[in-house]
């Protein structure tokens, strides 16, 4: 069964696969309910495409909000109500001491809380407003966070504890920009996007580097299509947004979202 399971999914994937299988049959067999860390949206539709293939088990993504990138899965026997169970998810409302602008950003708040012994997977999505920012996070770790995240970068910093109810997400903003390209393929796309050669796309892309759809892909030679989010480590990620039809020299024109 997992020999053939591992055919669907990339080398790298193995051990989260397996994770997640234990999971899924410990539901099923033992009745239990896993409420899972935070799961990328790789992870989580690894979990989701594993739990079609037990019928007797369903699971349920919460991330706090509805466009949520990082949520929880709460994975039980069929006959259970999940909507009856708590996701276990709390906001760490973060502001500066004194009431000044915060000139910080994900990066800064996602490397103080690690820095305090936190795994990444303790935590949801970060929400960066000007003079505040909101965290979600477990509730297991939120009150450790809120007695010790006392400093971001160099910014001194005090906390809160919020309902879900209080989170103020903020909407993703995407650069636009139009193309005109040979082809759909992931390096040719990239490279017009990120302003490099192609030669130099290429390295990072059959390195690993390289993740469409939150999954690693060193191909590049990958076709991409609407809708898919590619990110490259160190260059940022994009959207393809919509393919606005072919020009007169056989060229494809498409409209990419660039991620601010």
């Amino acid at each position: 069964m997992k020999t053939s399971l591992y055919e669907h999914f990339h080398p790298e994937e193995k051990s989260f696969v397996d994770r997640a299988w234990e999971w899924i049959e410990r539901s099923a067999q033992q009745h239990e309910l896993k409420r899972t860390d935070f799961l990328d949206p790789r992870q989580a539709q690894i979990v989701q495409m594993l739990a079609n293939r037990e019928p007797d088990v369903q699971i349920m993504l919460v991330g706090g909000y509805p466009e949520a990138e990082r949520r929880r899965a709460l994975i039980a026997p069929d006959y259970r109500n999940l909507d009856d169970e708590p996701a276990g998810l709390l906001v760490l409302a973060v502001h500066a001491q004194g009431g000044v602008q915060l000139e910080l950003d994900h990066g800064d708040y996602l490397g103080a809380l690690l820095g305090l012994g936190i795994k990444r997977d303790r935590i949801g999505d970060i929400h960066v407003h000007g003079d505040f920012c909101h965290i979600i996070v477990a509730e297991e770790i939120a009150d450790y966070l809120n007695v010790h995240l006392r400093q971001v970068h160099r910014a001194s910093v005090l906390t809160d504890i919020l309902p879900l109810e209080q989170l103020q997400p903020v909407v993703v903003k995407l650069q636009e920009m139009s193309l005109s390209v040979a082809s759909m393929r992931l390096d040719g796309i990239a490279s017009d996007v990120y302003r490099v050669s192609r030669t130099k796309i290429v390295d990072p892309i059959r390195a690993g580097r390289c993740r469409v759809n939150f999954k690693t892909e060193e191909d590049p030679s990958e076709p991409l299509k609407a809708g898919d989010i590619v990110s490259i480590k160190g260059l940022g990620r994009f959207k393809v947004l919509e393919t606005e039809g072919v020009t007169k020299k056989g060229r494809v024109r498409v409209k990419i979202g660039k991620f601010i």
